[in-house]
């Protein structure tokens, strides 16, 4: 296979940009459809596409984040109108953020874990389709991720889990790179 010089390039330099600094527009139309299809392209032994994504855009961004704040309100009745306007804005201001979801079940040859870690993939996938396409994009973990009532109210039916939320849009800004792990201090040769 040939050096792909521009791929080789993008990913030693790829950085997310947080979702205070992605803004109109993201993709919608052929885009999207090359996005998706772009995320989906992960390894999945047994072609069991072990995962769904959810689609936030327009005001369904802000509903989801009125419900989010309704349900962190009931689980942290503390929470003064500053916490709740940060739970309102989850979603915002990213004007498309995909939920990706694990749908691993048991399987006689393939591990639920495997099928986990290949929701994860299309998740990253998302994120290196956005920058293909021109956009930029961060994927973000919060605790609506991991608590089941918030998941269940944003698409995760029983037994599912999400692995995360990607925001997407058009970066306002230019992020400068952060320190990146010493080669020498994480990395090991097996010798038997």
């Amino acid at each position: 296979m040939p050096v792909n010089p521009a791929l080789r390039d993008h990913l030693l330099t790829r950085r997310s940009v947080g979702q205070a600094f992605l803004a109109e527009p993201a993709p919608t139309g052929d885009d999207l459809q090359t996005l998706l299809t772009i995320a989906t392209r992960v390894p999945d032994h047994g072609k069991l596409a072990p995962w769904r994504l959810v689609l936030f855009s327009g005001d369904a961004r802000a509903a989801a984040g009125e419900k989010l704040a309704e349900i962190a309100k009931r689980k942290r009745p503390e929470l003064d109108e500053a916490g709740l306007d940060i739970e309102r804005r989850q979603f915002l201001p990213a004007p498309l953020v995909i939920g990706i979801i694990s749908t691993a079940k048991p399987h006689v040859k393939i591990p639920e874990f495997e099928q986990l870690l290949s929701a994860g993939n299309v998740a990253f996938n998302l994120v290196h389709g956005a920058y293909a396409l021109g956009y930029a994009a961060t994927w973000i973990t919060r605790w609506y991720t991991f608590d089941t009532e918030a998941a269940a109210m944003l698409g995760a039916k029983e037994g599912e889990r999400f692995v995360g939320f990607v925001h997407i849009g058009t970066p306002t800004t230019t992020i400068e790179d952060r320190p990146r792990p010493d080669l020498a201090e994480i990395v090991t040769e097996w010798r038997p």
